[in-house]
């Protein structure tokens, strides 16, 4: 279900809003699957622990997180990563700017209890050198 739901997700700039109907969809599926009603006040947590699955904002941050380290490790003439450092000519529209997927993953990177913050430090230490 969730392999369905989180495909090419790796490139997303996701949303707060979106972040949220992913968890409502989810947990609409979790509950389906235990056959719990709503109304029987399961908590979430409790019933991704009956399945054994992560929560599905979770496994999103480590599938950009890992799609980060691959287009780090790429080398300099490899089009992914000139994509990276890509930056749009012309003038911006009015209002606030769309979410880039950079700003995203350096969020991620951020949070407290990332998977792989320390593997990523080191690399980014690694590319500054």
């Amino acid at each position: 279900m969730q392999s369905s739901m989180l495909h090419g997700s790796k490139t997303w700039p996701v949303r707060k809003e979106n972040e949220v109907a992913l968890q409502q969809a989810e947990m609409r599926m979790v509950r389906w699957m235990c056959n719990v009603k709503v109304k029987g006040r399961v908590p979430s947590k409790e019933l991704r622990e009956r399945l054994g699955i992560d929560d599905i904002i979770l496994i999103l941050q480590q599938n950009r997180l890992r799609w980060y380290g691959h287009v780090l490790r790429k080398e300099d003439t490899d089009w992914v990563k000139k994509c990276k450092e890509y930056e749009v000519e012309g003038s911006r529209p009015r209002g606030r700017p769309n979410r880039t997927w950079r700003k995203v993953v350096q969020k991620d990177h951020q949070a407290p209890g990332c998977p792989g913050q320390r593997a990523i430090k080191w690399l980014l230490l690694l590319l500054l050198l």
